[in-house]
């Protein structure tokens, strides 16, 4: 297996090629999280792995109550399915809650008392399956006397959407609201630490495979043991290869690729195909990682042809169409070139909008 294998066969395992799935729901629950602090980026990440999505179909799904957006990962937002939030929380949360405490006390002078006061201010407020903005619960937040001020509010929020008591409803308009998570996913399914470990650890090398094991640290903030612990658990239905010294694990059956020519893709930023992985060079040259990435771990919406990223691509909106602009790292051929234009194509489709011309 070459790096070219491991990038191609990404791009199956995570269903971006040849996907596989009719609705929203089956690409989150396929991939375990998806994250989600880009919005409108996390609708395409679906949307692009889900056969004739649109946009307003994600959108539809979350206000179903099908994927719900939160805070489970490594203190990021992700979208995750309703029936798997709360065992997600439980199990990646903690460490989290408890590495941030002493940060917010010293800068923003937040407590266990003010935390637990504003949980009690949230659940009165949210009561009855109200959806509340975040500017209407920063006035809750006001009239009980806890500041806001200076980015209060948003760590309260973060805080306590970490402990399981709110999470993101439905949008309002373009304002994003929150609920209480009892009442958006009162089905959400329970499970024991090892139980939880365990099924992290299958969805993870089932979805990203091949990947190793300090991928899979990296996705999903768990320590070390407790990563070798979960794949230990599941790796005997796993493939085990070693590739430039390092140690892949990917299912025993995976999807072959059949077409020869070249195909592309535009991701989103943060898009799990990138950031899946705390090592990226099998689809990104170390050498084009600045042009990836804006700075601060925040990367740029990519274009991805046969499992490489060969580009960043920006999308802007005029007379009704969705123009798209590649900034590219090197010169396509005739036929790659065609891909990135069936590529934008299919992301006009998800919009609902004509493409206008694009030259890469």
């Amino acid at each position: 297996m070459t790096r070219m294998d491991i990038a191609r066969c990404r791009l199956f395992n995570q269903r971006i090629a040849g996907t596989a799935f009719d609705k929203p729901g089956e690409v989150v629950e396929w991939l375990g999280a998806v994250q989600a602090q880009d919005y409108l980026g996390a609708l395409w990440a679906v949307g692009l792995r889900a056969r004739g999505a649109t946009e307003a179909d994600i959108e539809r799904a979350l206000a179903d109550r099908t994927i719900v957006r939160t805070w489970p990962m490594r203190g990021t937002l992700h979208f995750v399915t309703a029936a798997d939030v709360r065992w997600m929380l439980k199990l990646l949360t903690p460490r989290i809650i408890t590495g941030s405490a002493r940060r917010l006390k010293q800068q923003f002078d937040l407590d266990d008392a003010t935390f637990a006061r504003s949980k009690e201010v949230f659940a009165r407020a949210l009561q009855g399956g109200k959806q509340l903005t975040r500017d209407a619960l920063y006035q809750a937040l006001e009239a009980a006397q806890i500041s806001t001020a200076g980015q209060r509010g948003l760590h309260i929020l973060w805080r306590v959407a970490q402990e399981g008591l709110i999470c993101f409803g439905a949008r309002e308009g373009k304002q994003h609201t929150f609920a209480l998570l009892d009442e958006w996913a009162p089905n959400a399914k329970s499970m024991e630490r090892d139980e939880a470990l365990a099924e992290l650890a299958r969805r993870y090398f089932t979805s990203h495979g091949p990947a190793t094991l300090q991928d899979f640290v990296w996705w999903s903030g768990l320590r070390t043991a407790d990563a070798q612990a979960g794949l230990d658990m599941v790796k005997a239905h796993f493939v085990r290869e070693v590739v430039d010294d390092r140690t892949y694990w990917f299912p025993q059956h995976m999807p072959a690729a059949t077409d020869t020519s070249p195909t592309a893709y535009l991701l989103p930023s943060y898009d799990e195909y990138m950031v899946g992985y705390k090592d990226r060079s099998a689809a990104l040259d170390p050498k084009q990682a600045n042009y990836a990435s804006s700075g601060y771990g925040i990367f740029n919406p990519i274009i991805i042809i046969d499992g490489r990223a060969t580009g960043t691509w920006k999308r802007a909106f005029k007379k009704g169409t969705v123009v798209i602009t590649p900034h590219l790292f090197n010169a396509l051929t005739n036929d790659e070139r065609r891909a990135v234009a069936t590529a934008a194509a299919r992301y006009g489709a998800f919009l609902e909008l004509p493409v206008a011309a694009t030259q890469a």
